[in-house]
């Protein structure tokens, strides 16, 4: 099986998640599913790819919220033999002074064209290992920060040693993300000159070299969201891996930064839209960041009705997603609205059996999904209670939610509680549900089953955003706050809605304008106009989809990131 991916040169994609199936539990939100259709992308353009990542057999975590709305964490195992084959090849890294084995397991990702591309789960759970290091790559996001350092250090340095093991010839490495840049330390290593060839003054490592190898993805507008290691803690779990004052010129002087080890050893560096592009060019000054907008896979998350409608109306759609600008002239309204009715349907099914609430065919849903942490300001649309149950009265709606916190992160999970309260505070105004464990097969539902997407992150801390991409493959419009994607996707009441402008001043402002939004323009379109709210579901269709894809994506990466 694994033969036929060895012959020719292959870009490995590092990622510490990756959502290859709903049941596979290697990922936890946004970054992993973002690498899923990276790969999927690229299996249909076949683009010779091999991504590597943890097998994180614990998963990230079952979601169950209590009788008091809290969130609950349960383990959310998954068996690799059930979906992977295991390799023979086993190589070694060195961590606490310990050798610790990593083996690893193939998943073929099949594309929904002919393509494959090989996965490599990287596993830690071996005989030969002691009991804690079997459990290294157990958890996804798991643990203290020298768990966090072990699991990065198994997927940068084993990861590059497994490809090797298994005779992969790669061209360059493209790190998704800053959790596996020490494999660029392995690769200093590799390229280390002997002592007979430096000069004085000389480092003793052929960076250039390195840096040609390397492509790197930030994703993180926000300081504190790049990851940090004392060098104390590396010293004792990495040891000497590569020259001390070496590693701080490249990593930061105060502590290691995954993120800035990353810049000073890619030589092309890309934020994932055009607004995060410049802050990280704020972040990081002097290096070069282009941007390169996320896009989402679209036969994934595109309902089977709309599948349906556009294999019938634009055959080729899915390989050539640029097709669907003809959506606006080429699908007939009652075509559109009838796919959209199946889509809610089946949405209003699922929050009928998972969460006992009824929801009518015949009033908007509004949609709010994501991971649930502070700036993501999931408590924004119910900021004035008073007001919200006043439109509700003028302009029936419904609202459904969803979403997980990090164990870790207490306001998050607070924030799921005070939603839970608002759920049965607006009850008897407000249909409202809260759909538990958000995966993707509930993700698929949601952003294809309401009538309107909402998204209200604080600007500009949402780098990207491919929730909406997702909901306008289904004709869902999406109602945003200016950040991430939606500067560039927004066309104001064209392809959805804006939320405030795209000022950061505006945060301040932004309950008041979406209250507006709604009760003014996005409500009333919807009760009174069903002609000029199917034109907004074809401009999300025909404008956003259209362009805001993963094929699109990866032809950028393999035009300007890979051939180079």
């Amino acid at each position: 099986m694994l033969d036929e991916f060895l012959h020719g040169p292959r870009i490995a994609y590092f990622s510490m998640e990756i959502a290859l199936h709903s049941d596979i539990r290697t990922y936890s939100g946004g970054l992993g599913i973002l690498a899923g259709d990276t790969l999927r992308s690229a299996a249909d353009l076949e683009i010779p790819l091999v991504a590597v990542t943890l097998v994180s057999r614990e998963g990230y975590f079952r979601q169950e919220i209590d009788a008091r709305g809290r969130q609950v964490e349960h383990p959310d195992s998954w068996q690799p033999q059930e979906w992977a084959t295991s390799l023979g090849a086993k190589v070694a890294v060195t961590i606490e002074g310990r050798t610790v084995w990593i083996g690893c397991w193939l998943y073929v990702l099949k594309g929904h064209m002919n393509g494959r591309q090989p996965i490599l789960l990287l596993d830690t759970d071996l005989d030969e290992n002691d009991p804690g290091d079997r459990q290294i790559t157990h958890h996804l996001y798991g643990g203290d920060d020298a768990y966090r350092l072990k699991q990065e250090i198994v997927l940068g340095i084993g990861g590059i040693r497994i490809l090797q093991a298994l005779g992969f010839e790669i061209r360059e490495y493209h790190m998704n993300e800053g959790h596996s840049a020490l494999l660029a330390l392995e690769l200093l290593r590799r390229y280390a000159y002997t002592e007979e060839d430096i000069r004085p003054g000389e480092s003793l490592y052929d960076i250039p070299r390195v840096r040609d190898l390397c492509v790197f993805t930030t994703h993180t507008p926000v300081e504190a969201g790049h990851d940090k290691f004392g060098y104390d803690l590396v010293q004792r779990i990495l040891g000497d891996f590569v020259d001390l004052t070496t590693l701080k010129r490249l990593a930061g002087e105060a502590q290691l930064n995954m993120t800035r080890l990353a810049l000073n050893l890619s030589e092309y560096v890309n934020g994932v839209a055009k607004r995060h592009a410049e802050i990280s060019r704020q972040m990081f000054p002097g290096y070069r960041v282009h941007a390169v907008t996320n896009g989402v896979h679209p036969y994934t998350w595109t309902a089977k009705s709309f599948v349906t409608l556009y294999n019938r109306h634009l055959p080729g759609w899915c390989h050539e997603p640029e097709l669907l600008v003809r959506a606006e002239c080429c699908i007939a309204d009652a075509a559109i609205w009838e796919a959209h009715e199946q889509a809610k349907a089946a949405l209003i099914e699922t929050v009928r059996t998972r969460c006992g609430i009824e929801l009518k065919g015949d009033l908007p849903i509004l949609g709010f999904a994501r991971r649930m942490t502070a700036y993501k300001r999931p408590d924004l649309l119910f900021s004035d209670l008073v007001r919200l149950k006043a439109i509700a009265r003028q302009w029936p709606l419904q609202i459904v939610l969803a979403g997980k916190s990090h164990p870790r992160d207490a306001a998050g999970k607070q924030l799921i509680e005070l939603l839970h309260r608002h759920v049965w505070e607006l009850s008897a105004a407000i249909p409202l549900a809260f759909v538990p464990n958000y995966d993707m097969d509930v993700a698929l539902q949601m952003v294809s089953g309401v009538d309107v997407w909402v998204n209200t992150p604080l600007r500009p801390q949402e780098a990207s955003g491919t929730s909406g991409m997702k909901a306008a493959f289904n004709g869902v419009p999406s109602l945003s706050v200016l950040d991430g994607w939606w500067i560039e996707g927004c066309i104001e009441g064209i392809t959805g809605w804006a939320i405030g402008d795209k000022a950061e001043a505006a945060n301040g402002g932004d309950a008041q304008a979406l209250y507006d939004k709604l009760e003014q323009v996005v409500l009333p379109l919807y009760h009174q106009s069903r002609s000029g709210w199917i034109a907004v579901m074809k401009g999300a269709i025909s404008k956003n989809a259209s362009f805001f894809n993963s094929h699109r994506m990866m032809r950028r990466y393999a035009a300007e990131a890979y051939i180079r």
